[in-house]
Parts: structure tokens; C-alpha cells; sequence
């Protein structure tokens, strides 16, 4: 009769198989992908594998006789599984062993973290993003100020202002370097599809309209069969209307207004509402909405981004990619960059849909084909497209997947918002702040007390630098991980 000791190895035995026999099965995404991101690409696939099932029975009995349960294992799986194996007596030939160590992964993901985002003040804390105002062009003080309290990487959001205001911005960063002895990249936002309320109806004159729960309200591409009493908003985007049915939920102003579509006629909707959240219950002119529920034949490459991409491949260090939702995106930017020609930034790819949650792995192994690029957990519209109660377990997975692919990511929305504005943070917001010293750079919006939020997150960050890999997960299995491994 086998020893439990012995029945552990076999059951590692029969994964290592199978890890190795996905690895195989699934070498067509590796095609394309240099030779310099092929043991990341590989890992990518193998913890996939191994993130496709429950592991927590595996994982509990590995934890029982003080070996490693694997739960910081995601940039090294096979190779952890291997030094296991060892220490249980198994023998590997050399040629056998993958040589994606620890030491290896960890140092990989440093050196793309450090190629995107720069290098920050004490090893082992995250860089820091720090979104610019407009006024920020005309303020040379305060730039120099945050270069000075850790402003690795500056964020310039091609929605707004134009390139007038970003060359004077960016003027201003490069003079601040030259002062304070810094560098600070420059990460420039594509603006992607401004899907926003327009006022059609009632409320068109003030820019707002009050509403209540239980009302129904319209959306339409005109004012037709529509009186002016009547609330109707345009949606900004052609095409999105003829998409809903009924049963589809629609989300105003980050969801602080909701309804479900109840009936479709003549090209527009109606929207029972079933939240109003906000303290004034008023709708607003220019307030995104989503529509979590409906897919879009909308590019995320608007045309509007294609007249930024010169000025941008001319001044920044990288770009971030708005409402990336599947590789075909991918593909379409990298088209345009190559109509440009010339120096092209890194991409750094946002995911706020939940087509890009669930089309992660297929946009890694895609964006891997061009090395280095991030990630960027845009939580803002992220949080309404997938639901408030699902972000604290999503944000957790995209960062495991990402590690798993040596691949950087981006923290960002609302990190120490409330310091940020009142100048006085929340006790929740700490700890959210703690949270995001998981991730490799931290993002901050606009706001009035950017000094404070740089200097607060700086604390928090080398305080729990020393505790930050030490959090044990459980292993069961990842919606994600099990399509793409069942999709091939």
C-alpha cells in the first residue's frame, strides 16, 4: 500500500503529464512569440491548465506535510510542480527540467516591469501613474513637485484636451526631469468609443434631468414619436440601440443609475429604471453608460484615435488601449502603428469589459507576440460592466494570470479617491491601496490633493512591501482559465 507521501508524488505525476500534453496541444499560440517570451508564453499556458480545475484538495494535502501548497506559484507552475517532485525523490534528467525557475520568472517580470514603467525608488514597490490635469500644463511647480514625491509615469488621457495642451504637459515633464535628475514616462490613453448620455428631450437645455425609480425613460437616435417631456437619451455611438433586447441592463454615471430594457420598436428602447443612486437622482449630459449584457460591432479603434496615434508615437513611451475586447483589436492597432512607422510605444492593453476578463489569455499570448506589454485593470468600468460584487475576485485573477504570463499590470481607478478629493481617505481605501502593491504600477486619477495620495501611497506601499507575497490562495478553478483550455 502506497504511503500518503508516495500518493501525493503520484497524483503531481499525473498532473506534470497532463501540464505537458496541454503545452503540446496548445503550441499554435506559440507561433509567433520571440524566442525571448516563449518560457512566459509556455508558464501562461501550463497555469492555465492547472487553474482550469479545483486544486484545493491537492493543495490542502501538499499544505499537511509542509510542502509548497503552490499558490505563489503562478510564474513557474511546471517547474514548482518538478522541485516537489525532487524533495518526494523523483529523479529528472537535466533536458527534463523546465527552466522556468522562480529566480527566472521573477526576474523577467522586474525587467518588463522596468522597460514599461520605469525603475521606482525602492525595489519591490510598485511604480506610480499619475493622471494630469489640464491645469497641469501651466503649472511647472507642481510637476516638479511630483516628480519629486515618486511620480514614475505620466498619464496623459487623449478624451480630453488636445495636443496643444499634451506637448505643453509634456514640455513641462521634461523640463521637471532635467531639474530634479528623474525620468518619468510619458503613457498616453486612447480615447476608444465615447459612449456618453446626449440629452434629447427633456432636461436638453439645463444638461441634466431629474428621474426616480420605476420611470421609464428612452433611448433613441432622434426625437421622433417622442414629445419634449419625455426623457430621451442618444447614446453618442451609432449602432448600439438596434443591439439591445429586452431584458438587457443599461448603466448610467458608473451605475449610480440603472434600468432594464423592457421593449424595442421603430430603433428605440425602453429603460425601466431600478436604481437611482445619486443624491440629486439627475441623468447628465456627457455621463458614460454601459451595457454590460450587449455585444457591440464597435470598433475600439475610433477614428478619432487614429488622428492621435502620430502626435502620440511621436511624444510617448506608451499607449493605453481603451475597450480592447478581443486580439482582432490587438491586430487592428498594430496595423495603424505600422502606417505610421517609425519608433512605436509599448501597448499597454485596459480591461474594463467583460469580454476582455474573459478573452485575457488570447489578449496575452497575442500582445506577448510584441514584448513588453501590460496590462491595466481599468476598475472603473470594469466594476459596472461585470458587477460591484464580482471586482474584488476578478482584479485577484487577472493579476494571477498576468504574473503567470511575466506580464506587468496597472492598478488603476479610484485608488485613495476620497484623499484625493477631500483630502481625509476612507478606512476601506487603505486597504484597497494596500491591495494594490500586488500590481507592478499603481494609477491615480485627477483630483485636488494629488501631493497627499502620492505621499500616503508611497507609505503604504514600503510598509507592506515585506508582507506582499506572503498571502496564501486557495486553488479552485478560474472561469477563464477553463474556457480557454476547452476552447482549443
Amino acid at each position: 500500500m502506497k504511503t500518503a507521501l508516495e500518493q501525493i508524488n503520484n497524483e503531481l505525476a499525473i498532473l506534470e503529464q497532463a501540464i505537458l500534453e496541454t503545452s503540446q496541444k496548445h503550441q499554435k499560440y506559440l507561433e509567433g512569440i520571440p524566442e525571448s517570451s516563449q518560457a512566459a508564453a509556455r508558464n501562461l499556458i501550463q497555469y492555465l491548465y492547472f487553474r482550469s480545475e479545483d486544486r484545493k484538495a491537492l493543495q490542502e494535502k501538499l499544505h499537511l506535510y509542509g510542502l509548497s501548497a503552490l499558490s505563489n506559484s503562478e510564474n513557474h507552475i511546471h517547474r514548482q510542480i518538478q522541485v516537489i517532485r525532487e524533495r518526494l525523490g523523483h529523479h529528472y534528467k537535466p533536458e527534463e527540467l523546465n527552466p522556468c525557475t522562480y529566480t527566472y520568472s521573477q526576474a523577467q517580470l522586474a525587467e518588463n516591469s522596468q522597460v514599461l514603467f520605469g525603475s521606482p525608488e525602492n525595489p519591490g514597490v510598485p511604480t506610480i501613474m499619475v493622471t494630469f490635469d489640464t491645469g497641469f500644463a501651466d503649472d511647472p511647480d507642481l510637476v516638479e513637485n511630483l516628480m519629486v514625491q515618486g511620480m514614475n509615469v505620466a498619464r496623459i488621457n487623449c478624451a480630453h484636451d488636445d495636443e496643444t495642451v499634451w506637448k505643453a504637459m509634456i514640455d513641462q515633464i521634461r523640463e521637471a526631469e532635467k531639474k530634479t535628475g528623474k525620468h518619468c514616462k510619458i503613457h498616453m490613453d486612447l480615447a476608444g468609443p465615447k459612449i456618453r448620455t446626449v440629452l434629447l428631450g427633456k432636461g436638453k437645455k439645463k444638461g441634466k434631468v431629474k428621474v426616480s425609480v420605476g420611470e421609464t425613460i428612452w433611448l433613441s437616435e432622434n426625437m421622433d414619436h417622442f414629445s419634449e417631456d419625455q426623457v430621451v437619451l442618444h447614446p453618442n455611438e451609432e449602432g448600439i440601440i438596434s443591439s439591445l433586447v429586452p431584458g438587457h441592463r443599461v448603466f448610467i454615471d458608473d451605475g449610480e443609475i440603472g434600468g432594464r430594457v423592457t421593449q424595442t420598436e421603430s430603433g428605440n428602447a425602453a429603460v425601466v429604471l431600478d436604481r437611482v443612486s445619486s443624491k440629486k437622482g439627475k441623468i447628465k449630459s456627457e455621463k458614460g453608460i454601459n451595457f454590460p449584457d450587449t455585444t457591440f460591432n464597435i470598433s475600439s479603434l475610433t477614428d478619432y484615435d487614429k488622428t492621435c496615434l502620430p502626435f502620440i508615437c511621436s511624444h510617448a513611451d506608451l499607449i493605453g488601449y481603451s475597450f480592447v475586447k478581443n486580439t482582432g483589436d490587438i491586430r487592428h492597432l498594430r496595423k495603424e502603428l505600422q502606417k505610421i512607422g517609425g519608433r512605436r510605444p509599448d501597448l499597454v492593453y485596459k480591461i474594463e469589459t467583460p469580454d476582455s476578463v474573459a478573452n485575457l489569455p488570447a489578449l496575452l499570448l497575442e500582445g506577448m507576440r510584441h514584448p513588453p506589454c501590460g496590462i491595466m485593470i481599468a476598475r472603473g468600468d470594469l466594476a459596472v460592466e461585470i458587477g460591484f460584487e464580482r471586482m474584488g475576485e476578478i482584479q485577484e485573477e487577472i493579476l494571477w494570470i498576468c504574473e503567470a504570463a511575466h506580464v506587468p499590470v496597472v492598478w488603476a481607478t479610484q485608488v485613495l479617491e476620497n484623499l484625493h478629493k477631500s483630502g481625509m481617505p476612507t478606512r476601506s481605501e487603505i486597504t484597497d491601496a494596500g491591495l494594490a502593491s500586488l500590481a507592478e504600477c499603481i494609477m491615480i486619477n485627477k483630483g485636488k490633493h494629488t501631493i497627499s495620495v502620492l505621499k500616503t501611497l508611497k507609505e503604504i506601499m514600503q510598509r507592506t512591501s515585506d508582507r506582499r507575497n506572503k498571502k496564501r490562495f486557495t486553488l479552485g478553478s478560474l472561469a477563464m482559465a477553463k474556457k480557454f483550455i476547452q476552447s482549443s
